[in-house]
């Protein structure tokens, strides 16, 4: 007999998982290009964003690598650290964002545009004019990608416990989708089954009556 074996089906929920954590190094990297481009490591300040990156790949390098969980009885204490790391890394982010959109709101009373009128304005336009780079030369959006990643990371952590106990239980019970392989027989079972008996020879069967 031969047995068809059944392939086995991915689980959305590792696929979902993977995907976030490509999203999180892509961020990283494209993070840390623009950084590069920008010469942006003149001052303390400046070098925060750096910082925040080294962190967030350090969380993002303990959740996607296989270290040791920081207390026996699950993930969960690793999950912890990598949520931990990755907020930190969101707080830096809305700091930076903040901290750009201060510096374009008082460099708009510098503006030739806004320098007779910047006063007389209402302070939400000149906080929305400073948040969109109206005035100012600072990017306030580029810190947020920094926190997207972050966000991406804290994301991904989201059912892994669920995810790592049922590697366990695979690893005790089969898959339960999995289908049991299927036999059939042999082409040559079949013609041996399918041909003429000759006379006299018959099966055994329990519905023979017994020869005297």
């Amino acid at each position: 007999m031969r047995q068809v074996r059944h392939a086995r089906r991915a689980d959305p929920l590792q696929l979902l998982r993977a995907s976030l954590i490509g999203l999180t190094a892509l961020g990283i990297v494209g993070t840390a290009f623009e950084l590069a481009t920008l010469q942006h490591w003149n001052g303390v300040m400046q070098l925060v964003p750096w910082a925040a990156l080294v962190v967030l790949t350090g969380a993002l390098a303990l959740h996607a690598g296989r270290w040791p969980d920081c207390r026996p009885g699950g993930p969960s204490g690793r999950t912890r650290v990598v949520r931990a790391l990755a907020l930190l890394v969101l707080g830096a982010s809305l700091f930076g964002v903040l901290e750009h959109a201060l510096v374009n709101y008082d460099s708009g009373p510098l503006d030739q545009r806004f320098a007779d009128t910047w006063d007389a304005l209402s302070w939400w336009l000149r906080w929305w004019y400073a948040i969109t780079r109206t005035v100012g030369p600072a990017p306030t959006l580029a810190p947020g990608m920094l926190g997207q990643a972050a966000a991406t990371l804290i994301l991904a952590t989201i059912g892994e416990k669920a995810v790592s106990t049922a590697a366990r239980r695979h690893r005790r019970v089969p898959y339960p989708s999995r289908v049991p392989p299927a036999t059939y027989p042999r082409a040559e079972n079949l013609v041996a089954a399918a041909a003429p008996h000759r006379f006299g020879e018959f099966p055994p069967t329990s519905h023979r009556r017994p020869r005297w």
